[in-house]
């Protein structure tokens, strides 16, 4: 099973199997539910623990070198790390929206058009709010709009 977990992120991050579906399982069931909250819960956590690093790292490495060229580089490399952690921020966000989600009941339906988004896409990108389809379909006409 290890090639799964490479292929499958987000799950090798939680250390957990992809979900095994048994026959004539309810969709969103219990069962369901809590595999994605904890795979969302892990990763929410592993982002958090990052951005602490990445304080304790800055904290740490701060330095006023006096050749302008090292503190050049210095702030570089600290301006490459906030924009990853504002990343990283703005998807805590939306891990948090999905967690709630899911404790409405709410979790793994398309916004868009309400059909079941589906177990494999959700364990690809559990954060996902719209079935392939309405996604590809958005996709499309946001390209129309810019280009």
């Amino acid at each position: 099973m290890p090639e799964a977990k490479k292929l499958l992120g987000v799950l090798a991050i939680a250390g957990v199997d992809a979900y095994q579906l048994q026959s004539g399982e309810e969709y969103m069931s219990v069962k369901q539910r809590n595999h994605f909250k904890n795979i969302l819960s892990v990763w929410r956590n592993e982002l958090r623990e990052e951005v602490d690093r990445t304080v304790v790292h800055m904290k740490d490495e701060a330095s006023n070198f006096p050749d302008p060229v090292d503190r050049a580089a210095q702030e570089e490399e600290f301006s490459l790390e906030l924009r990853a952690r504002d990343r990283e921020r703005k998807l805590i966000k939306k891990i948090e929206k999905t967690l709630q989600f899911i404790e409405n009941d709410e979790f793994g339906f398309c916004n868009t058009c309400g059909i079941e988004i589906g177990i494999r896409r959700l364990e690809a990108r559990p954060t996902a709010e719209q079935c392939i389809d309405c996604k590809t379909l958005s996709e499309i006409k946001e390209k129309q709009m810019v280009g």
